[in-house]
């Protein structure tokens, strides 16, 4: 190989290198792939193949046609006996001085490419990797390609492959890590920021009972809308919370386990009550469905939330079920009851939530004997 060849492919190599591991998918790359490979072999047409699962090969980029003639072959799916599958199986490269002639290609030459005579085709991507193979053709009548040419592309073929390969993984890591991070900031706005804005709500309701009565209205009215904001507010940083976990690779699998959760909150409603609840759990909360685990989540922050604000309840039960046929949760208290007005808006979100898994709830409630929420749903899995 002369020097100037030896650093034309140095150059094309680097180039495809950078241009790899900085695009968002190395697929992208493949035309620029194609094009310096089919500069180097100083072919009329060359081709980008990537295997398919069975076993054919797809060309996915082409540089050079002849006009009128071949068209655009990309796209194109060749037969799974073809010289290029085969190179893309075995990794042996195949040499011919015309397509038409030759036993070896003739029977699986498609029309599009019989304008073609000399023909080679290199593996591409590495031993461990095979991604497909890259093929050069040039016109009929054309000098057939040398050894050094073979041997040029076949390097090449191999360096540009194994660019895409260490992208491909590049890539990946990169994606994992900006998963990671949207996890965890998704995390910390629900851990973290959507419990002290439900604590500063639930604290601020608390002296709005106190104050009842001796507040201008104007003053009560800012203190209610002040929390109804932070309940606006609490939404919509759970609805971003949502949509930074709707994008990880694996879906909903990495939705916050529905037992911690259910601690959480019961953890929150013991430092605003001042005397911790008392939690029971029975059966594997895990494989609760992620959108019933949501609704069971947001059922018991209502339930806790009827408590602390209004019932005065010195002992707390939160009774957590989860059956083969169903889930079912349960908070008794031994408060005065919940008020009118609070009982239908608070019972609307609880039956809401239940009715949009196939469910029910059902709440009972006096000054005597204090509120028990019965929030049941179906499980079909």
């Amino acid at each position: 190989m002369d020097s100037e060849l030896a650093k034309r492919m140095l150059s094309a190599s680097t180039e495809i290198t950078k241009a790899a591991l900085s695009a968002d998918d190395p697929a992208d790359v493949l035309p620029l792939v194609v094009r310096h490979a089919a500069a180097l072999a100083e072919a009329d047409l060359g081709l980008v193949m990537v295997r398919t699962d069975d076993g054919r090969v797809t060309v996915e980029a082409a540089h050079g046609t002849a006009p009128g003639k071949a068209g655009d072959p990309v796209g194109s799916v060749l037969s799974e006996r073809s010289a290029a599958a085969r190179v893309a199986r075995s990794g042996v490269p195949v040499v011919v001085d015309d397509l038409i002639d030759d036993p070896l290609t003739a029977p699986y030459v498609p029309p599009s490419l019989r304008v073609y005579g000399p023909f080679a085709v290199a593996p591409f991507g590495t031993r461990e990797r095979r991604l497909g193979a890259l093929a050069v053709y040039r016109r009929r009548g054309a000098p057939p390609y040398t050894r050094v040419a073979v041997d040029v592309l076949t390097s090449f073929a191999a360096q540009a492959g194994l660019a895409l390969v260490l992208a491909e993984g590049s890539t990946a890591r990169q994606r994992i890590a900006v998963y990671q991070e949207r996890e965890r900031i998704a995390r910390d706005l629900h851990d973290v920021i959507v419990q002290r804005l439900y604590a500063a709500g639930v604290q601020l309701e608390i002296l709005d009972r106190r104050l009842q009565g001796r507040l201008a209205d104007a003053d009560a009215d800012r203190l209610a809308g002040t929390v109804d904001e932070l309940d606006q507010t609490i939404a919509e940083v759970r609805a971003a919370v949502r949509t930074l976990r709707s994008g990880e690779p694996d879906g909903p699998d990495h939705a916050p386990d529905l037992a911690d959760s259910i601690r959480s909150e019961v953890q929150i409603a013991a430092e605003l009550l001042g005397t911790p609840p008392k939690l029971e759990i029975e059966g594997d909360l895990a494989t609760v469905p992620v959108g019933v685990a949501d609704h069971a989540r947001a059922a018991l922050r209502e339930a806790l939330s009827n408590v602390v604000r209004h019932s005065g309840a010195r002992t707390v039960l939160v009774r957590v079920q989860r059956s083969s046929s169903g889930l079912r949760l349960q908070v008794t208290d031994d408060g005065c009851g919940v008020p009118r007005d609070v009982t239908k808006r608070g019972l609307r979100n609880l039956e809401e939530r239940a009715a949009a898994a196939g469910g029910g709830c059902v709440l009972t409630s006096s000054p005597d004997s204090g509120t028990t929420v019965s929030w049941e749903v179906p499980l079909t899995s």
